[in-house]
């Protein structure tokens, strides 16, 4: 029997690790898979993320850039790759074309969904804070996810309910735009800690120093 030449690239990125979790979360908010079975395209505002996405995969392509469709300013960034077995590999897992409507569940080892969380998160979350005039002292935060598919966020609420036994405000849809699955501050607490369960994990720094911040004033009220 001849010697085994060396694995192909798709299948080393079989194998589950936080940096690959945390990818698949962003590649589930902001990213798609082209129809032609190969092609996967990572699209965000943010310089930062997009770096981040492509060390997390170990990807050598060129990051690139686009028009936003107003103006001259190229606003977006993007990141395509092609990879065969890693398109399948997200198929089986549940990401599939079109998938901003229709996604549900992620197949992800437990291990692996705080990465996964903070991926979503990073992709289409949001954390705002303010205080609230009514009340002396009542530093308020909220942290939420969105999606265009409800099923997505019943899944992510299953998820979080026998992790950490939280359940947000409901699944609503304000004004008929994306759903959202909102926490309020005392379960916020929970999931950002479940999130950012250790030192130096990838993650859209942006958002990590605006939660830290926020976690600093209510710390001190």
């Amino acid at each position: 029997m001849g010697k085994r030449g060396p694995k192909p690239k798709s299948e080393k990125l079989f194998c589950w690790s936080s940096r690959l979790a945390y990818a698949i979360g962003l590649i589930a908010t902001d990213g798609c898979l082209y129809n032609d079975g190969r092609h996967i395209n990572f699209t965000t505002k943010d310089l930062q993320l997009v770096k981040t996405f492509k060390r997390c995969l170990n990807l050598k392509n060129k990051i690139g850039s686009k028009n936003s469709g107003f103006g001259k300013e190229k606003k977006y960034y993007v990141l395509q790759f092609g990879d065969v077995g890693f398109y399948n590999f997200l198929n089986k897992i549940g990401l599939t074309p079109a998938k901003s409507k229709t996604i549900g569940g992620i197949l992800t080892p437990q291990k692996y969904l705080p990465d996964l969380i903070r991926g979503l998160f990073d992709g289409d979350g949001s954390f705002y804070s303010y205080y609230d005039p009514r009340w002396k002292s009542s530093f308020m935060f909220y942290l939420i996810f969105c999606s265009s598919s409800k099923n997505h966020l019943f899944w992510l609420q299953n998820i979080l309910t026998k992790c950490l036994g939280v359940k947000g405000h409901g699944i609503i849809a304000p004004y008929g735009g994306a759903y959202q699955l909102k926490f309020g501050k005392t379960e916020s607490r929970k999931i950002i800690k479940m999130m950012y369960h250790k030192p130096n994990l990838p993650c859209l720094e942006r958002k990590r120093k605006k939660i830290h911040n926020a976690l600093i004033i209510d710390n001190t009220e």
